[in-house]
């Protein structure tokens, strides 16, 4: 780690790159010590980085276009941009999703004794921001922080689902898809007719696309306030009956609303 006079070494949450681009890693600590203060000024830095004042000045330069820092009319410092900003409310506005959606999901992993989640839709990948496991001795692991193929999970077929051709499209550009196992929706043109059957139904499943073993069903919500959301129970393939389905896709359509209706 570097470190400069009265300023916190830079943090490393990995090994060094083993092709590092100077430029990015100087317009990144610029970022982190933006964080630090409530201005910048030009002078510091190129202090803090140790270069000329004419590179200081390139790398905010390249910052200010992307919104990422403002000069201040006035001071001529250097404060945050409409692109940090937005950045900080979206962390904030997941932070605020999972907080309000967290009881519903906890009423109902009791109601279901079984693994529920939380997923957002990022581009072809569902990731889960939330988790609560089931106590039973058999049961799905929790998948809290992972990210995986939207097609392959129920997650994330229900959410590709709210989706237009053209965004598919765009997502899919090839015919042929990456398979988890081979349950897995192997091509979109498969794909596309599993998600017209997905807007009739009003829900996913999936039947061990994601993982030998594992069946789930998922719902996603409709709220404004947090689009490309989606509640999911996921059951170990051995208890997924009839009569489990039904009562996974009842509650697991009021939990939706539920979660809607708080994010209003």
């Amino acid at each position: 780690m570097d470190e400069v006079e009265g300023h916190p070494p830079t943090p490393e949450y990995g090994p060094t790159p083993q092709y590092p681009i100077e430029s990015v890693d100087n317009a990144l600590r610029v970022l982190l010590l933006l964080g630090e203060r409530p201005k910048l000024r030009l002078t510091d830095v190129s202090q803090y980085l140790g270069v000329a004042s004419s590179t200081a000045h390139r790398l905010l330069a390249m910052l200010q276009f992307r919104g990422f820092v403002r000069q201040d009319s006035a001071t001529r410092g250097y404060v945050p941009g409409p692109t940090l900003d937005n950045l900080a409310f979206g962390v904030l506005r997941r932070l605020d999703v999972r907080t309000r959606a967290r009881p519903v999901l906890e009423r109902l992993n009791a109601e279901l004794q079984e693994t529920v989640h939380l997923g957002r839709l990022e581009g072809g990948d569902v990731h889960f921001i939330d988790s609560i496991e089931s106590t039973r001795a058999l049961r799905v692991g929790n998948r809290l922080g992972r990210a995986m193929p939207a097609h392959c999970t129920s997650t994330g077929k229900a959410l590709l689902a709210t989706l237009s051709e053209d965004e598919l499209f765009q997502l899919y550009p090839d015919e042929q898809l990456v398979q988890l196992t081979p349950h897995s929706v192997g091509t979109r043109t498969r794909l596309l007719e599993v998600l017209e059957q997905i807007r009739t139904q009003g829900f996913a499943s999936s039947e061990e696309e994601s993982e030998e073993g594992v069946s789930s069903m998922a719902v996603a919500l409709h709220s404004a306030r947090a689009p490309r959301l989606a509640v999911n129970a996921s059951v170990p393939v051995s208890r997924m009956s009839t009569d489990t389905r039904q009562a996974i896709l009842g509650r697991l359509i009021a939990a939706a609303e539920e979660i809607d209706h708080l994010l209003l």
